[in-house]
């Protein structure tokens, strides 16, 4: 299976590990603000060096990095579009993490003393309707920066490794 599987179907499978991963940890931890979450950062360069690894291996296209980018391209985005629809559907499954979220700017900014009951309520309204919106647009660049910044690194890595005639 490993030998005929293609960058989208890699991209399918990083990106449900990754979502598992990010499941797992909040239901351990109850936050997904925790050192754990770097497994799923780990999982997801192991994706795209799979990807891109594999494509090295059986591919008989002329390796050069635009192949190998392209290739690492079609894994990232749709482990980007994945995981951006799960933040979308856990936020509308957990609406209590908005709440929380508006109850400690609501605190902070009542412990600052800078601001009138008005100004807090106004902030806190604001802060409520651009959360999701914001963590969406957070996970859409960080894993596309992510993902392109990865790949082209290993790009350049495979591109330049010697041939090896066991790979052929």
């Amino acid at each position: 299976m490993i030998k005929t599987t293609n960058a989208t179907l890699q991209g399918l499978i990083t990106g449900g590990l990754m979502i598992a991963a990010s499941l797992l940890i909040y239901q351990t931890k109850s936050s997904f603000d925790n050192n754990l979450q770097f497994i799923v950062y780990a999982l997801y360069i192991l994706g795209l060096a799979w990807t891109l690894h594999n494509f090295r291996i059986y591919s008989s296209k002329k390796k050069n990095f635009k192949q190998y980018f392209s290739h690492g391209f079609k894994c990232f985005v749709v482990v980007t579009l994945l995981m951006v629809a799960f933040t979308w559907a856990f936020m509308q499954l957990n609406p209590q993490m908005e709440n929380e979220m508006a109850e400690n700017t609501r605190r902070e900014m009542m412990g600052s003393g800078n601001y009138t009951q008005a100004e807090i309520d106004s902030n806190v309204t604001k802060a409520k309707e651009y959360y999701t919106p914001m963590l969406i647009s957070m996970a859409i660049f960080s894993y596309l920066l992510i993902g392109s910044v990865i790949t082209a690194a290993l790009s350049a890595i495979l591109l330049n490794l010697p041939k090896n005639t066991a790979d052929a």
